[in-house]
């Protein structure tokens, strides 16, 4: 079977201003995941997410970008409470659950709220499982009481899976439909939070915007909470209402996503912006090589040493997000020598 042709994508029609303006569906304040390399209490540590401070409102769709090693993966899976963190708070729904391990969390009345589409489907799939067995297994493990074979069939009816491919095994499926498989799979317990790791990533351009309307579509139809996870700046702009820029652990910017892309507040922003294909923007180069997370200075800027900007100062200061003198609400950057 064929996937229908791709439709053409648009920006999200909202923004934040869209959001509910209620307290936030899920935050994380200070939040710090560090793994140490050895044992001892002089084995180095790498620090993954350090002292982030994230807040999701109902409805909207975040953009989480940076480039590989910035600890995307990591906040989400924290986010997700797949793994434990080392410091900071994660409520959800007003309820503090960073304090529920992240094995007890699997089995919790939460757990079904908060759920993952992972980057690729052919390694997330079970090879052993049918599509129907795939999308019914978190509902059996969750023990969501209902008929599962009907909630199965309406989901999957929901993202676009005939009836007769529910029978077939991964392998049997095209590429998108294996990735909506996953996503009926992430819907099927009903969640408010959808996390969406590098979704379409692994998938043919074509078969990326076909997924990627469906997932817009499904926002709005369902009123979800998407946090994105995405190298690709292009479909960040699309799908998302605010982005949020990573850089070896630490958010160096957040804002609208509109003006971080129309007006990058960030020096190394500035340059993911301008290495966006077709953005006719002048390359912004980046001097010298990423500075290893293990063990990093805590008194200097992460971006010290890559900086265009940066001079001595930036090696003896962790800069803070802090509003963009000028510009709309909610735009933050952590660059010392922003003005103001």
């Amino acid at each position: 079977m064929r996937e229908p042709a791709a439709p053409e994508l648009s920006p999200p029609s909202g923004g934040v201003a869209a959001a509910s303006v209620d307290a936030p569906l899920v935050a994380a304040i200070g939040l710090s995941k560090r793994f140490p390399l050895g044992s001892g209490r002089r084995a180095p540590v790498l620090h993954a997410v350090d002292a982030v401070d994230l807040a999701l409102r109902r409805g909207e769709s975040v953009g989480l970008v940076g480039e590989s090693g910035c600890g995307k993966s990591t906040l989400s899976r924290l986010l997700a409470r797949l793994l434990d963190p080392s410091d900071g708070t994660i409520t959800f729904e007003g309820r503090d659950i960073g304090t529920i391990p992240a094995r007890a969390f699997a089995t919790s009345g939460t757990r079904g709220k908060i759920q993952l589409v992972f980057q690729d489907a052919t390694d997330s799939l079970d090879p052993r499982q049918t599509a129907r067995q795939a999308i019914a297994e978190p509902l059996l493990r969750l023990g969501i009481a209902g008929d599962v074979d009907e909630r199965v069939r309406r989901v999957a009816d929901e993202v676009g899976l005939p009836p007769e491919l529910l029978g077939r095994w991964p392998h049997q499926l095209s590429g998108g439909q294996r990735a909506r498989v996953g996503i009926a799979r992430a819907l099927a317990p009903e969640p408010s939070l959808l996390i969406l790791d590098e979704p379409t990533a692994a998938l043919d351009v074509s078969v990326q915007a076909v997924v990627l309307q469906l997932l817009a579509r499904l926002r709005r139809e369902r009123g979800l909470t998407y946090l994105f996870v995405s190298h690709d700046l292009n479909v960040v702009r699309l799908l998302c209402d605010r982005v949020v820029v990573m850089y070896l652990g630490r958010v160096v910017e957040e804002g609208p996503a509109a003006q971080v892309f129309d007006a990058p507040g960030h020096p190394y922003t500035r340059a993911l912006v301008s290495a966006i294909p077709g953005s006719g923007r002048a390359p912004v180069p980046l001097p010298g090589e990423v500075r290893s997370p293990i063990d990093p200075d805590p008194a200097a800027c992460r971006f010290h040493g890559r900086c265009p900007d940066g001079d001595a100062a930036c090696a003896k200061a962790m800069p803070r997000l802090r509003p963009v003198p000028g510009s709309v609400p909610l735009h933050r950057v952590a660059c010392l020598k922003m003005p103001g």
